[in-house]
């Protein structure tokens, strides 16, 4: 969703929120808690207005970083959520000092300016993997349509975004905007029988956004910078998950998401689709039935049969 209107306008209505600074970080247990106001609070004059966003840093397996941000706490829980497995805590280090706040996991870190604005950076190994700084992340309140939460994270020179589940669209998902919701909308739109929000890039990470609410990917087509998402509502949750392989990047998301049993050997044979036929009838079937016997297909693989609910 474009809460914008180009570079320096909002959409007419809309109201934006950033936070413009880690006013106060804090350690709470394996949580790196921070306070962000949408204002530098100078002084007690500063605290009278604006919202306050919190943003919890957490982790959940080494090389993978849970954020939650939030507005207010307390929201109904309209479900559903997307079932992640029960993991080992990873050892986690977190360091805080005058000018950074880190929260280190595997060869994973954030880390969070403490001064002069706002600026969360992931760094992977080392090397600086995606960021969302000043005016990326936000809260908006849109008359008439509601209040949303949304996230920006930094694309660099050259990175391609792929995923967000089955789409008919360009493989490459850059300068789309892609609505995250099933729809039967076919093969040849931008509507998709199954939508994830899950994105991964050629530097080295992924992005798995933990909401199942209808969620907006701006893929370079807001700002052509970055990637961003948003969700109506007063909280946002993401995992940022370190590669630095595509196959390294996507054995952490199915440890975290859980891993499908292997199917029987006979799944992977023929399978006979009926689904553009019309005829719906026990002949039907049979001859589809007899016409594998008569070439000799092995009766152990499979038949996918689209059958209506009233055969």
């Amino acid at each position: 969703m474009k809460f914008t209107d180009g570079a320096w306008l909002l959409q007419p209505g809309a109201q934006a929120h950033y936070p413009a600074e880690a006013h106060t970080v804090t350690r709470e247990g394996d949580e790196l808690v921070v306070h962000a106001p949408v204002r530098p609070i100078r002084h007690r004059g500063d605290t009278l207005q604006g919202p306050l966003l919190t943003i919890r840093l957490s982790s959940p397996m080494a090389g993978v970083i849970k954020v939650r941000m939030e507005h207010f706490t307390g929201t109904r829980d309209a479900g559903p959520h997307i079932p992640l497995q029960p993991l080992t805590p990873p050892q986690i280090e977190i360091e805080l000092n005058a000018e950074l706040a880190v929260f280190r996991s595997g060869g994973l870190e954030a880390q969070i300016k403490r001064k002069d604005g706002w600026d969360l950076s992931y760094v992977g190994d080392g090397r600086l993997l995606t960021r969302s700084a000043s005016r990326y992340a936000g809260y908006v309140q849109w008359a008439g349509r509601g209040n949303f939460m949304h996230e920006g994270l930094s694309l660099g020179v050259g990175e391609c975004v792929y995923g967000l589940g089955e789409r008919f669209t360009a493989f490459v998902k850059n300068g789309q905007v892609v609505e995250n919701s099933n729809k039967d909308g076919g093969t040849g739109s931008d509507q998709a029988y199954k939508a994830v929000p899950f994105y991964l890039t050629n530097r080295g990470y992924g992005v798995l956004v933990n909401e199942t609410g209808p969620l907006s990917f701006e893929v370079a087509s807001e700002k052509v910078s970055r990637v961003q998402f948003s969700i109506e509502g007063e909280s946002l949750e993401y995992f940022l998950i370190h590669g630095p392989t595509p196959k390294d990047i996507l054995r952490k998301l199915t440890a975290l998401t859980g891993r499908p049993a292997l199917p029987p050997a006979w799944s992977f044979g023929l399978w006979l689709s009926t689904s553009f036929t019309t005829n719906y009838d026990e002949a039907t079937v049979n001859s589809f039935i007899d016409g594998m016997k008569q070439r000799d297909l092995s009766a152990r693989l499979s038949l996918r049969l689209f059958l209506d609910a009233g055969v």
